[in-house]
């Protein structure tokens, strides 16, 4: 077995990105502080297609170093936009018919396993502050709220980790 050199992974350019349909999803990151986990959800958003980032809150926009050196150019691939308010974002994406989906542990949650995404249907990932989590207001106002089953000690995941777990199972889903 050997390893495929950069120009043999078959990448597309900004251009090509832009012009692909692109997966049913959107990434809300509420309030998240870490301009690193920031970059590193651009990242992952580019590797899945997903159609927008909302940077909520204190989140950090590009330009920024900081971010960009971990989104690695994905920046000005995927589609982004600043917002202030969450909780105002969430109820317009549910007025745009968007399904909201605060990724969060709480009382009721659905398993990330046994969600099963609708084929028709856009989604709206609600990923929250590194140690508040997603507001309890916007917990509240989403249509479900997900949990990825964890067994360890910690019960905690970056939210760069937790995003590309929830974006990977919810992109094989919809395939």
């Amino acid at each position: 077995m050997r390893k495929l050199k950069n120009n043999e992974l078959g990448r597309i350019s900004v251009d090509e990105f832009k012009a692909t349909e692109k997966t049913p999803i959107i990434v809300v990151l509420d309030n998240v502080r870490s301009l690193n986990n920031i970059g590193s959800v651009f990242r992952t958003s580019d590797a899945f297609l997903i159609e927008k980032i909302y940077l909520c809150g204190i989140s950090a926009t590009p330009p920024n170093k900081d971010i960009h050196k971990t989104a690695l150019g994905a920046t000005e691939s995927v589609d982004w936009e600043y917002v202030e308010d969450t909780l105002a974002l969430v109820q317009q994406l549910k007025k745009a018919h968007i399904k909201v989906l605060a990724i969060e542990q709480a009382e009721n949650s659905t398993k990330l396993d046994a969600f099963l995404p609708s084929a028709n249907q856009k989604y709206a990932i609600v990923m929250g502050n590194e140690v508040k989590g997603v507001q309890q207001e916007v917990v509240n106002a989403s249509d479900v709220c997900i949990e990825i089953p964890q067994l360890g000690t910690k019960h905690s995941l970056n939210i760069s980790v937790t995003t590309g777990v929830v974006l990977w199972d919810l992109f094989q889903k919809l395939q």
